[in-house]
């Protein structure tokens, strides 16, 4: 009896408990409400140039959904007026595209920022000119024009470049030249220019236009600088460092699809800034696709001696009143594990 009795309690009890999962209107059942989604964390990158090669990891990890696989919204801004160093270090963005001369200084300066990641390993820049100006080497920029942006780094450069080849750096014409097209200037306005061979180089091969190049790295080693980087301030890698580790783990996933999809990375990156010359982002981004990584054991990772090399050799020449400590320029830490 006492049996029956415990039986047809539980059997009375059963309907309340199939509420506690699932509420009734009516003759429906009202699924449970499921849990709220988590909002993706914000975030920027600051570039430092108008859209191009260079940047295209960060719209490749954007368009291919890794950022919000890491839970991140990230929107890709600028460039703004100001330095990119000083705008994140006042928090006007999370990350951004910088150089190491430009950490360097900011660091000097007392600026709190640190790179974070190589977007390319070795210097592609240097010194260009149309083969019928016969600039082959630098002991040839005397007499000539020099068309720049009025950076201290620039006098320094040429000079250096000029004393190892014997020549007058008195002897070269600075014109201030700001953002003007390569080819237009060149042409009336100047003998040669400091390029990226990766961009304006691809550039004149499109155009069949024939340049002697100086590059960097073939006159002096510790010319082979980081450039760009990607950055960000101490106060965010501090405070924030899972965010920076989930940034920089999805931006590496987009450069190594670029290296090794390049025509896909180009199709992306034209799809976001139609604007731009769809035959040369194809061909900047095969020739970059062997650059972001190069020879390093993952894309983005530094060396010491690098920025060590570097600074000395600007401090040398005075181009920063005191030098560095270049741990303090640079980490390693948050990128994706090798």
């Amino acid at each position: 009896m006492k049996r029956l009795i415990a039986l047809s309690l539980l059997l009375a009890l059963i309907p309340a408990l199939l509420g506690g999962c699932s509420a009734q209107t009516g003759d429906k059942a009202v699924p449970p409400t499921p849990p709220a989604t988590q909002e993706p964390v914000k975030a920027t990158v600051l570039l430092d140039w108008t859209p191009n090669t260079n940047h295209t990891g960060l719209y490749v990890a954007r368009d291919k959904d890794y950022y919000k696989e890491q839970g991140l919204d990230v929107s890709i801004v600028g460039p703004l007026e100001g330095g990119v160093a000083q705008l994140v270090a006042a928090g006007k963005a999370d990350f951004g595209v910088s150089y190491q001369e430009e950490v360097t200084n900011a660091r000097v300066a007392g600026i709190p920022v640190k790179a974070i990641a190589a977007v390319i390993q070795h210097n592609t820049s240097g010194f260009a000119s149309p083969v019928e100006k016969g600039i082959k080497t630098p002991k040839d920029f005397e007499g000539r024009k020099y068309g720049g942006w009025g950076s201290p780094m620039e006098e320094a450069m040429l000079k250096a470049l000029m004393d190892k080849h014997g020549a007058d750096f008195r002897k070269v014409e600075m014109v201030n030249i700001g953002s003007a097209d390569f080819f237009t200037t060149v042409k009336k306005d100047v003998d040669f220019e400091w390029i990226y061979w990766g961009w304006t180089g691809i550039e004149a091969e499109q155009r069949g236009i024939k340049l002697n190049f100086i590059k960097l790295i073939d006159e002096d080693p510790a010319l082979d600088y980081y450039t760009p980087v990607l950055i960000a301030s101490e106060k965010t890698l501090s405070e924030r460092p899972e965010l920076v580790k989930k940034f920089l783990k999805a931006t590496s996933q987009g450069y190594e699809y670029a290296i090794a999809h390049p025509e896909e990375a180009a199709n992306i990156l034209t799809s976001a800034v139609p604007e731009l010359n769809k035959d040369l982002v194809l061909a900047s981004q095969k020739y970059l696709a062997q650059e972001y990584r190069a020879d390093a054991p993952r894309w983005g990772e530094m060396k010491e001696s690098v920025w060590k090399n570097y600074a000395d050799w600007m401090y040398d020449r005075r181009v920063i009143e005191k030098n560095i400590d270049p741990k303090a320029a640079f980490t390693n830490e948050f990128l994706p594990a090798k």
